[in-house]
């Protein structure tokens, strides 16, 4: 469920003043509207330099995402925006991303987009998972699988982001080819089997207009897919349907609804194909 979104300047005045120790005085602040964990989110500038800012208020019920945003940024050179500073004061804690150029990607079919996010899966595929505090996919899968036994497919030591939603990837047209991806909002970071990002971009490839056959040829682009059991994939298929359906039910809306059918396609086309 989507946290409502307050302005910067509603800010404690003592909280502004911490921010304004590490950027200087901002000069603009433009709100943002996507992202669904943080109450603030705006990217502002100063004489000094350009910031992404997300907040959360230290009692909000999901103020565990903004450290682990925190404690994961240092090991994603390369694939995340640099956090460059993060204060905790006068009840807020507040995280200043580095702040990216570029366009959400576009996962229509035939997007040039879509050879950029799976350049950017190989490389998320060969980052070291950190020895730092993750969620388990086994665990955040265990109320999905059709069967208790499926979960053994989810588990592993790699480091996965599980949140392919588009608007999560910016790409940077002015970039070299093939590193002009990067994924932001890395509060769902889990621990299991390399290949599971592979799998949720199946099912935002699908909700883009993808036949399931066809999403399946882009997973076929990350090698990690490739160690992925047949079983497993269908395994995960069905979790996942199950996972959206549940979403889709204790939050109706029409995103939701979207994620729902395009999981239930795929899985649908796992039973059958």
């Amino acid at each position: 469920m989507a946290t409502t979104r307050i302005g910067l300047d509603r800010l404690p005045p003592a909280a502004r003043t911490a921010v304004e120790e590490h950027t200087g005085p901002l000069l603009t602040v433009e709100e943002t509207t996507e992202g669904f964990n943080s109450e603030i989110a705006a990217r502002a500038t100063s004489a000094t330099g350009t910031w992404h800012i997300k907040g959360l208020r230290t009692d909000h019920p999901r103020a565990w995402t903004q450290r682990r945003e925190a404690a994961i940024a240092p090991f994603l050179t390369g694939l995340a925006p640099a956090l460059h500073w993060h204060v905790e004061t006068n009840g807020w804690d507040l995280l200043g991303f580095e702040a990216l150029t570029g366009h959400h990607a576009d996962y229509a079919p035939g997007s040039p987009d879509l050879p950029e996010v799976a350049a950017l899966l190989r490389r998320l595929g060969e980052t070291p998972c950190p020895g730092i505090e993750l969620r388990h996919a086994e665990q955040r899968l265990e109320n999905y699988a059709t069967h208790p036994d499926d979960l053994r497919h989810f588990t592993g030591t790699h480091l996965l982001h599980t949140d392919l939603n588009n608007t999560n990837i910016l790409v940077d047209g002015h970039a070299p080819q093939g590193d002009r991806a990067r994924l932001v909002d890395w509060a769902w970071a889990t621990r299991g089997a390399a290949w599971l990002d592979a799998g949720y971009w199946i099912i935002w490839l699908i909700t883009a207009g993808h036949t399931p056959a066809s999403a399946e040829r882009r997973a076929a682009e990350i090698p990690s897919w490739h160690t992925a059991p047949t079983e497993g994939i269908t395994a995960f298929a069905a979790a996942n349907a199950n996972l959206w359906s549940d979403i889709s039910t204790t939050d109706p809306g029409p995103w939701t609804q979207r994620l729902a059918t395009a999981a239930d396609i795929w899985h649908a086309h796992r039973r059958t194909g």
